[in-house]
């Protein structure tokens, strides 16, 4: 069995990386010592800005008082974390509210106001050939007892959009006076626009050059006479979808940035009356999701077909026009759009297909029809009164100017004044009630007064969760290496067989860097000087 046998000569003058060399070789062929180990969990809590970890983990054992401190520092961390939580829960349900503010201003934007005639086809404009392919839609019997007769009589194919322009009431004969902030007005003032009233005049529609005024209170608004004509309302014969019993006009105040949206959103005007709208102008803000359902404008993003801007008001329409050219391949007068696709239904498409879709497209709006509240929103608050007319003196006064009787101006004539209450607005804005910031403050103040910690602590502790990690990894790759042994210029190693062979003089002459000759011998009393290792001390085997 080999014996190896290990010899150790010291030096005298040794530096600094002789030393660190010799510390290395004794490594290889021993042990490798552990490097120092991170801070321990108590050092760490002593040193540590967490209020009550430097009481609880002490060295020794553990007593009453080091539990005591253990249970109040759990209690205090269970109540933080339980308001964290709350407060983390509230903010993911993205709370909001409304906050109100009003503010004055020199001068306000007038709305654009809206007017109908509650009669579609004036009963004097309707020739024999509007009679016979309106029947249906009006209920009207035929001119003639025998009724139309398909063999006597050819029309041609009926022009909705020429019937609705040609027979609605012409503003020209219904305005009858106009006035807005002291300054007259006439019927040019006033663009022709569609709805399911058919014809329809609005006031102050342009929204690149829209009229504004500078004070509020009645007169300084709009203010018109109407003759409503109930001469030329359609005598009813039988009851059908486009049958009124109403006289009167529909009004509706919007902004220039919406069409109007009359049959639902607008409110009647009676004759006989002078009726006064004060108006309170507000302009409300949403927010987008997900604390709110506004839909938020994105530059350069295409708009509705036929609007500039988006509206609620326009995305009805849209919707109702979309279903009525799925379902009837054409679309009804006061919808928007044109295209080769879209020809305006006849009225026979109107009695058996375009109305009954458009009822079911109202009804069903809310599930196929998605309309989103745009972010900014301007809308109109009202208070309307009303005072009668013409009294005793002004009937008289009227009929002779008009060439009309008394009757008439009393059943036909009405007085509207729509006016700005004061020239401020309301702002409502729907805003964050819990955000982001709010969130933080909370968990801080909450961390602070339960447990003492701030950010900094947090970044404490990991700091030590890092360095624990990182000494756990570097024990594990140092224990998975091999032991290394390497020789070294003051370490030999001779096996028994070469002892058995050779001199103990040549044995131990042997080197392995050459650093000694044949002719050292074990004589440590001597002191040689060598080149290589420096003074010659001891030698041990």
């Amino acid at each position: 069995m080999p014996i190896e046998i290990v010899c150790k000569i010291k030096f005298a003058e040794e530096d600094e990386k002789q030393k660190e060399k010799e510390e290395g070789d004794k490594e290889s062929l021993i042990e490798e010592p552990a490097r120092p180990r991170s801070r321990d969990l108590a050092a760490f809590a002593s040193a540590s800005t967490l209020h009550g970890l430097g009481h609880i983990c002490q060295s020794g054992r553990l007593g009453v008082r080091q539990t005591l401190w253990a249970f109040a520092f759990l209690a205090s961390l269970a109540f933080f974390l339980y308001q964290a939580a709350k407060s983390a829960l509230l903010y993911l349900e993205h709370p909001h509210v409304m906050a109100l503010d009003e503010e004055a201003i020199r001068e306000m934007v007038f709305p654009a106001i809206t007017i109908c005639n509650i009669n579609r086809y004036r009963h004097s404009a309707l020739t024999d050939a509007d009679i016979f392919h309106l029947a249906n839609m009006t209920g009207l019997p035929p001119k003639d007892r025998d009724g139309h007769k398909a063999t006597d009589l050819l029309y041609p194919d009926p022009d909705m959009a020429d019937i609705v322009n040609r027979t609605g009431h012409q503003l020209d004969d219904m305005l009858k006076s106009c006035n807005f902030s002291g300054e007259n007005c006439s019927s040019r003032d006033f663009t022709v626009v569609y709805t399911r009233y058919g014809k329809c005049y609005t006031f102050n529609g342009d929204r690149r050059n829209p009229r504004v005024t500078r004070q509020g209170g009645m007169g300084n608004g709009l203010e018109i006479m109407l003759d409503i004509q109930q001469e030329e309302y359609l005598p009813i014969w039988r009851e059908t979808n486009e049958t009124s019993f109403e006289a009167g006009i529909r009004v509706q105040i919007h902004s220039q940035d919406e069409p109007p949206y009359i049959h639902q959103l607008g409110f009647g005007v009676s004759p006989g009356f002078q009726t006064f709208v004060s108006c309170q102008e507000q302009r409300l803000t949403y927010l987008p999701q997900p604390w709110g359902n506004c839909r938020a404008s994105v530059q350069g993003e295409q708009m509705l077909p036929g609007y500039d801007t988006y509206s609620i008001a326009a995305c009805r329409l849209q919707c109702e026009k979309e279903a009525v050219v799925r379902s009837c391949h054409c679309r009804m007068v006061h919808m928007p759009g044109e295209g080769c696709n879209e020809s305006i239904c006849s009225p026979n498409v109107y009695i058996e297909c375009a109305d009954h879709t458009l009822d079911a497209a109202v009804e069903d709006s809310q599930e196929r029809c998605s309309c989103p509240t745009p972010c900014n929103l301007t809308r109109y608050g009202k208070e309307i009164s009303m005072v009668r007319i013409p009294n005793k003196g002004s009937a008289r006064y009227l009929a002779r100017k008009y060439n009309k009787n008394e009757t008439y101006i009393r059943e036909n004539f009405l007085v509207l004044d729509i006016f700005f209450e004061a020239l401020n607005y309301e702002a409502i804005e729907q805003k964050k009630a819990y955000d982001l910031a709010g969130l933080l403050g909370d968990i801080g103040g909450q961390m602070g007064l339960f447990i003492g910690a701030s950010i900094l602590t947090i970044l404490e502790i990991l700091d030590y969760v890092y360095e624990v990690i990182r000494d756990r990894v570097s024990r594990v790759l140092r224990r998975s290496k091999p032991p290394l042994k390497k020789p070294s210029g003051s370490i030999a190693t001779l096996g028994l067989e070469e002892l058995k062979d050779q001199s103990p003089c040549e044995t131990l002459g042997r080197h392995v860097e050459g650093a000694y000759n044949a002719g050292i011998l074990p004589n440590h009393h001597h002191r040689h000087h060598y080149p290589h290792q420096g003074v010659f001390e001891d030698f041990a085997c």
